[in-house]
Formats: structure tokens, C-alpha cells, sequence
């Protein structure tokens, strides 16, 4: 699966901000596992603005088989990340995953097959043989079916769009990247939706999934931008 022309096969960009605590616990699992792979990998830190030591310790992880590298976005907010992760990327699949490994990295072993001829896979919560092993807080979990009433009016489809597990065509990345302009909470709905816009089927596959806590999401803060993005993504949607 070594691709003779120097692209990569798989680039896995993380939004970080402030996450020196849960960073290198995440680096270490993931790079022990991309380095078993039969395929060539990197990841890609995106530091958000972080004022903490996330920086320094991305300079401290070092793997001869799998390159980890941190790159800067000067625009706050996940969305703003995991654009900056796709555009920097030339590889043939690019995914991002959350900070915290809230989904184990393990998953991949199902997700990478599928990309052969799904070109967009994403990890689920809600769908059949998923497992929560730890469930967020009450105010959070309450929270989170109230943003899924809302997204509906604006993708259907797709059972779990905030599972921070997705997969991508490298080229479908890319040109999805380009479209997109919401940076906050509701920026996954936003790209699932302009996935679908595009012709393309998401794909789900259940996961095991850990609420690792420390998130930096503000339920009222977040929470009232994303209901007015989706609002905003709601109107501009395609009769």
C-alpha cells in the first residue's frame, strides 16, 4: 500500500488548543499503531492558538515511520483546524479525530477498508453495535440531542454527526474544505452536508467511544453559535 510517488496514504490532522494534558497519551497511541500499518501515514497537529506547552510537545514526538508535524491556524475554532489539516495534506485519505482519542484509534482497522470504495466514512455513536463506554455529563448529554433535533432540519441521513471520527477521499477533502465557512460546533454538520451536497453517501460504522472529559466546549456560549449556524446553513441549504 506504499505509495512509489511519495504521497501518503493516510494524513490524520488534530485540532488542539490548550490540550498539553490529553495530547500525548493520544500522539503515543496513535503513532504506535499507524507504525504496525502496511500504509504510509502522518499526523498533523493544528495548533488553534494554544498558550500551553502543546507545541513543545509535538516537537518531542518523533517516529521514523510516521511523520508528526504541527502547523499553525491562526483562525479560532475546530472548523478553521480541520480545514487548515485538510488543505496541508496530499494524501489519499485524510481524517480527523478528536484530542482526547475519545474513539481509539483501532477503529481504523474497520474505516480504512471501507475507503476503498466509500469516500466518506465516519464514526457513530448511535448506530447498531456502537458502545459508550463512558457517557458525557447530564447538561452535555442533553445538550447533544437537543444540536441532533436541530441538524436534522439540516442533514438527514446521518444518525451521529458530531463523533469526532471522519474519514475522507483525499481529493473529497480538499474540495469540500474549500466550500466550507463555519468554524464552530456546528462545523461537522456543515461538512457532512456538503458531502451529501455533492453526491457522496456517508458511510457509518458503530464505534466504542469514551466521554474523556476536559472538552473545551461552553454549553451556552457554543451552544448559542452553533444553533445560529445551523440556522444560517439551514436558509442557504438548496431547495
Amino acid at each position: 500500500d506504499r505509495d512509489v510517488t511519495g504521497v501518503q496514504t493516510c494524513a490524520l490532522p488534530i485540532s488542539a488548543r490548550n490540550e498539553a494534558q490529553r495530547l500525548p497519551n493520544t500522539l503515543a497511541r496513535t503513532v504506535r499503531y499507524l507504525e504496525g500499518q502496511p500504509y504510509s501515514s502522518s499526523v498533523v497537529v493544528v495548533d488553534n492558538g494554544s498558550f500551553d506547552q502543546t507545541a513543545d510537545l509535538v516537537a518531542r514526538t518523533w517516529s521514523e515511520r510516521v511523520p508528526v508535524r504541527l502547523t499553525g491556524c491562526a483562525s479560532p475554532g475546530k472548523g478553521a483546524a480541520v480545514r487548515r489539516g485538510f488543505l496541508t495534506s496530499r494524501a489519499q485519505f485524510i481524517g480527523y479525530m478528536d484530542a482526547d482519542l475519545a474513539t481509539p484509534i483501532e477503529t481504523l482497522d474497520v474505516v480504512m477498508p471501507l475507503l476503498r470504495d466509500c469516500h466518506a466514512v465516519v464514526g457513530s455513536r448511535l448506530v447498531g453495535g456502537a458502545v459508550v463506554a463512558r457517557r458525557q455529563r447530564v447538561h452535555r448529554t442533553l445538550g447533544g440531542m437537543l444540536f441532533r433535533a436541530m441538524a436534522r432540519r439540516v442533514l438527514s441521513g446521518v444518525a451521529d454527526t458530531q463523533c469526532g471520527f471522519k474519514f475522507f477521499d483525499g481529493d473529497l477533502a480538499r474540495a469540500v474544505a474549500r466550500r466550507l465557512r463555519i468554524d464552530g460546533f456546528a462545523f461537522d454538520v456543515e461538512l457532512l452536508h456538503e458531502v451529501t451536497q455533492m453526491g457522496v453517501v456517508v458511510r457509518e460504522v458503530p464505534v466504542v467511544w469514551t466521554d474523556g472529559g476536559g472538552s473545551t466546549l461552553r454549553m451556552m456560549r457554543d451552544g448559542a453559535r452553533a444553533a445560529v449556524d445551523l440556522h444560517g446553513l439551514a436558509r442557504r441549504r438548496p431547495a
